[in-house]
């Protein structure tokens, strides 16, 4: 029986090497793929999730706003803190981990309250603006990702063995030529899992926003919703969207992984 199921799985001519197993197919993503299709044949052939989904579409480009624009924020404050926690001046790298854990210690959906209604709200008050809450969320995001960040721009510069560092001091480099030329190149291709990580979360953090009722993907559910009393549908297809962003992205991110994977590594 054994030799009949290996034979049957047999690719090419008898006593070749090439084989095909069940166990190489990613059953993962064809479950995805399965349920997104599921979700995409509702919408195609029943009017009021098609209602739903034309509705709820219209956020798409506020969540990418949002995402793009918090994360972009995050990775320059993320160094920048993160290069402060490895400071020599007690004063600095103590203002660092200040801030780091102040972000990690309390619960995100608070933080963005707070940040865009409480601080945000008196400081563009003072210098007399009033940005959208789009702008407020987004920068909110952004403050709060830069803590997680900074701790994974540590540990990725923290992973450059030393020895790299002194051959850049013997051929005369100064110490920021040092971070800039050979730690800092090194480092983000070691932290590149942990950033497409962040850069996920982020993504999904991006529908607490609508706390404050920026129009992204959940908030236009929520108003949908509120008002058809679908909630079964406009879930459904906000799902859809999530599972088809995140599951892009998390591809996308595995390839250029190993696009600049070193050979060998």
């Amino acid at each position: 029986m054994t030799t009949i199921d290996q034979q049957a799985l047999e690719v090419g001519p008898p006593g070749g090497t090439s084989r095909w197993t069940w166990t190489g197919i990613p059953w993962w993503l064809v479950g995805i793929v399965a349920t997104l299709a599921l979700i995409a044949l509702q919408v195609l052939t029943q009017e009021r999730w098609r209602e739903g989904f034309n509705f709820i579409v219209g956020g798409l480009s506020m969540t990418l706003y949002v995402t793009l624009g918090g994360f972009i924020l995050a990775l320059v404050l993320g160094l920048l803190v993160g290069l402060a926690r490895l400071s020599k001046k007690t004063v600095v790298k103590n203002l660092a981990m200040y801030y780091i854990e102040l972000v990690r210690g309390v619960p995100v959906i608070v933080t963005i309250l707070f940040i865009s209604i409480v601080l945000f709200g008196r400081l563009f008050q003072i210098i007399g603006i009033r940005p959208s809450f789009a702008v407020r969320g987004t920068l909110a995001l952004g403050l709060i990702y830069a803590a997680f960040i900074a701790e994974v721009f540590r540990a990725g510069i923290q992973s450059v063995a030393t020895g790299q560092k002194e051959a850049g001091a013997s051929m005369g480099l100064s110490d920021r030529q040092i971070m800039r030329f050979i730690v800092l190149p090194q480092a983000i291709r070691n932290i590149m899992p942990a950033l497409g990580n962040d850069l996920i979360a982020l993504l999904k953090d991006s529908s607490l926003v609508s706390i404050i009722a920026v129009r992204e993907l959940t908030q236009m559910t929520r108003l949908w919703t509120g008002r058809s009393f679908a909630f079964l549908e406009g879930f459904i297809i906000l799902t859809g969207f999530y599972l088809t962003l995140t599951v892009s992205l998390s591809l996308l991110l595995r390839w250029y992984e190993k696009r600049i994977q070193v050979p060998g590594s």
